[in-house]
């Protein structure tokens, strides 16, 4: 017996009712999915069961599952800020108006409106950055990684780069700096522990070979303990006597008016650059803004990065030219309002308390308010912890994790108990809240 021919045809599963609500691109593909993979499991098994309700119910299967993988809004109730899985830092509304502005128009992207000839892609956004900063030169590449990466092969390449063990870090999904140094072309050389690197260590190393000391800001974890480190200062005072560039990796950057719990240990840019050649960070993590690598420092060594031809390869798209210039006026203009990364490390305890009240009282249901912490994240501040106010909720704490999660709101577990942290949960997002969490609950 042919079970072949028992298999419906594509058009016939296409105009079922059932698949009716889906685009006709996914019913489609699906359809022609789901029948290959059943005709290939016939092959295996001659005994299978297969008739058009079966695969209509496959079909379904499959289309959700696709649909949970759309890109969609969700609620931050983790507490966590910089939310790596979350998209880190948030655009304002206004910022992302202005830009849109531009985008969604023709604008003068590479035109310089004076001599009507081609222009600086980066211009004016690099002179906020010197303005704001503080600075000799800057640029701008896709992300921080780019940036150590075009740093290392414009200013090492071929040459020894100098580090201490304590610093080869392993930043988000397994990308090393001792990786990066060597895809990059430079040699990399180790020095001093894991615990405790001296300047000796760096001074025996020197070679004719060595053309650069890389130090490595330890944004996504904490050392303590029995522990030592170079300081930039020293570092710089080597690296000048024995001609050599100082490269430091900040990672995560802050810029405005941070509260004074957290920037405690926390350089400024502008302090540092007093004390290295170049320094490089991400622009969505603390620094509130979109993925970019952002690199400030000497003039003439930023001129040999814009030199590479690798630059062609790793500037950034106008969205993110746009986005980030707006987020730079602001700063410059002190509109730190604009900046939600910054509002929301700022928030006061009084604030996020009567968030959780507001939607507690309009849930009407038994949920524990409850002090507790929330985390900056996005590999930043590690050591660092907000005070701030939860919801508990009573239930097995995994089955109201996921409840939640299909509904499009993400919180986290805590000593065993399902909580909604509402230091990241923004005002304008408490009606919608509370209709999520109606659902969740099944209310």
């Amino acid at each position: 017996m042919n079970k072949f021919k028992d298999f419906p045809q594509i058009s016939v599963l296409l105009a079922d009712e059932r698949l009716a609500s889906y685009p006709l691109y996914l019913r489609t593909y699906f359809a022609k999915f789901v029948v290959k993979d059943y005709k290939d499991k016939l092959k295996e098994d001659k005994n299978l069961v297969i008739n058009k309700e079966i695969l209509l119910d496959d079909i379904i299967k499959h289309i959700e599952n696709f649909k949970q993988k759309e890109y969609q809004r969700l609620i931050n109730a983790t507490g966590v800020i910089l939310h790596t899985n979350l998209g880190r830092s948030i655009i304002d509304e206004k910022i992302f108006e202005c830009s849109k502005e531009l985008v969604c128009n023709y604008f003068n992207l590479e035109l310089d409106m004076q001599s009507g000839k081609r222009g600086d892609r980066y211009g004016v956004l690099l002179e906020k950055l010197k303005i704001l900063f503080d600075t000799e030169d800057a640029l701008v590449v896709n992300n921080n990684a780019a940036a150590v990466f075009l740093i290392l092969n414009s200013l090492a390449k071929n040459k020894e780069v100098i580090t201490s063990r304590g610093e080869l870090v392993e930043i988000g999904g397994g990308f090393r700096v001792p990786e990066v140094i060597k895809e990059a072309g430079a040699k990399l050389i180790e020095v001093g522990t894991s615990n405790k690197t001296h300047l000796k260590d760096y001074e025996e190393a020197i070679s004719e070979e060595c053309a650069m000391l890389l130090k490595t800001h330890r944004s996504n974890f904490a050392l303590i303990g029995f522990h030592k480190e170079c300081s930039l200062e020293e570092l710089f005072s080597l690296a000048k006597a024995q001609n050599l560039s100082l490269y430091y990796d900040l990672g995560s950057a802050h810029c405005g008016n941070l509260d004074n719990k957290l920037v405690k240990d926390e350089p400024s840019v502008k302090e540092l650059l007093k004390h290295c050649d170049i320094l490089s960070f991400s622009g969505d993590k603390l620094f509130g803004s979109v993925q970019a690598g952002i690199i400030l420092g000497k003039k003439e060594l930023i001129q040999k990065l814009k030199q590479n031809q690798l630059l062609r390869m790793l500037r950034v798209h106008k969205i993110t030219l746009a986005l980030l210039n707006e987020s730079l006026q602001a700063y410059l203009e002190k509109n730190y309002e604009h900046i939600p990364t910054l509002k929301l490390l700022n928030q006061s305890q009084e604030i996020i308390k009567q968030k959780a009240l507001k939607v507690k009282d309009i849930l009407k249901i038994d949920c524990n308010l409850k002090a507790s912490f929330s985390l900056v994240g996005g590999g930043a501040m590690p050591d660092k912890k907000l005070e701030t106010w939860v919801l508990g909720f009573k239930g097995k704490a995994l089955k109201l994790l996921e409840d939640f999660r299909k509904v499009g709101v993400i919180g986290r577990i805590e000593e065993d108990e399902f909580v909604l942290d509402f230091r990241t949960i923004k005002e304008n997002e408490l009606e919608l809240l509370c209709k999520l969490c109606r659902k969740a609950l099944s209310l």
